[in-house]
């Protein structure tokens, strides 16, 4: 019975480091601007066996599976030490959402998590749940947290146990092992979600990217990006917040939109990526949309292109919440190459790669949205007549 065990066990562990060690490829095509990679880089099967089995065959002489993962997806990202680092949000079949580092030597392949998950601190008012964190290493010299902390809503009828709040919590650390607690940051709106610290200081003080809502999930009169500062992090504390990216009529922004990870600086200005929302017969859809501000201004918009920079694909639209991607994380590394981490329909998270180069370029020069079909249409127009001016120049000169 032992050797059997001990033989299960075996196969456990092999089967698992087979599949962690799958190689990832990259996909054909695509738009020039991005490549995909085939398979997802962390999913509920990339946690490890020591958080899901129990091992001891006096415990569980089955061995059978005790503490389920339902999802891993939805990361921040962080290029640490010579290795790239996600802070995955984990969730268990119990609805509990974590967090838990996966580390990979090359940023789409091999990701394997930490032995422990991260011990996130709580306040004086406990969490009911944690998503979503956003990493980013500030002038400061800390590494800094913010995340999406969740509790049921005080204010809801006796009986109601689906009405929540939510608020932007904030941590710290020096070596993602050992994490500070902050309270959470505080703000004239009544919830706040897609918390995003800037990584430099402006004019002294530490500037937040924010989404103001009225509720937990309607946004009612938020308008859409905020931006505030706060003379200190500890306690984080916002006056006023300004909408610098709205929400905008019959566009990928209609319903909803929010800052994913922390901006890259550029040549150009600072480089952002972000979600938009809209409404469909089927439900919303997520999709990711870039623009740049200013370098000395980073709370105006300079560049917008129109539309969608990513949207969900394939598997990409199949999940839990489906026809959704979502990031709030990505990296840029010592090549200027552009790691983005997006989750697929709060499922999986899969990585996308481009340089800086090429998204500043797609930034510059994608045009923005006219916001009529007319408009659109004499901007495709443009297009093609310059082509088409192009290709008989061409085909002249090869004559």
């Amino acid at each position: 019975m032992k050797n059997s065990h001990f033989e299960n066990i075996q196969q456990l562990l092999g089967d698992h480091e087979a599949f962690l060690s799958r190689p990832n490829q990259p996909c054909d095509g695509g738009n020039g601007v991005f490549t995909r990679w085939q398979n997802p880089v962390v999913t509920a099967a990339h946690t490890p066996v020591i958080w899901r089995y129990d091992l001891d065959p006096a415990t569980n002489p089955r061995l059978l599976e005790r503490q389920g993962v339902n999802a891993a997806f939805n990361a921040g990202a962080i290029f640490y030490e010579g290795k790239y680092l996600l802070c995955v949000r984990v969730e268990g079949a119990d609805r509990k959402s974590f967090f838990a580092i996966a580390e990979s030597s090359n940023g789409v392949d091999n990701f394997r998590f930490w032995d422990y998950p991260v011990v996130l601190p709580e306040t004086d008012i406990p969490d009911t749940n944690v998503y979503d964190m956003r990493l980013v290493l500030h002038e400061d010299g800390w590494i800094y947290g913010q995340f999406c902390t969740e509790r049921k809503d005080p204010a809801a009828p006796k009986g109601d146990t689906s009405q929540a709040t939510a608020q932007g919590g904030l941590v710290r650390t020096r070596d993602l092992k050992s994490w500070e607690r902050l309270p959470d940051l505080q703000t004239p709106s009544s919830q706040q979600r897609n918390v995003v610290l800037h990584p430099e200081f402006v004019g002294e003080k530490y500037a937040f990217y924010t989404r103001p809502q009225d509720g937990f999930i309607d946004v009612g009169g938020g308008g859409g990006i905020g931006w505030g500062l706060s003379d200190r992090m500890n306690p984080a504390i916002l006056d006023s917040e300004t909408i610098i990216d709205q929400r905008v009529y019959h566009t990928i922004k209609e319903v909803k939109n929010g800052q994913g990870p922390a901006p890259l600086r550029s040549s150009e200005g600072w480089l952002h990526l972000a979600h938009g929302v809209r409404n469909t017969a089927a439900g919303l859809r997520y999709v990711l949309y870039l623009f740049i501000t200013a370098l000395d201004e980073p709370w105006r918009v300079t560049h917008a292109p129109a539309g969608y920079f990513l949207a969900p694909e394939g598997e990409e639209r199949t999940g839990d919440v489906s026809n959704v991607v979502f990031s709030n994380g990505w990296l840029l590394n010592p090549g200027n190459d552009v790691f983005i981490y997006y989750g697929a329909s709060d499922t999986r998270m899969h990585v996308a790669t481009s340089t800086l180069d090429k998204l500043v370029d797609y930034c510059l020069n994608t045009p923005p949205d006219g916001l009529r079909s007319a408009a659109s249409v004499h901007t495709r127009i443009n297009l093609i007549e310059r082509n088409l001016t192009f290709l008989k120049t061409l085909q002249q000169e090869s004559s």
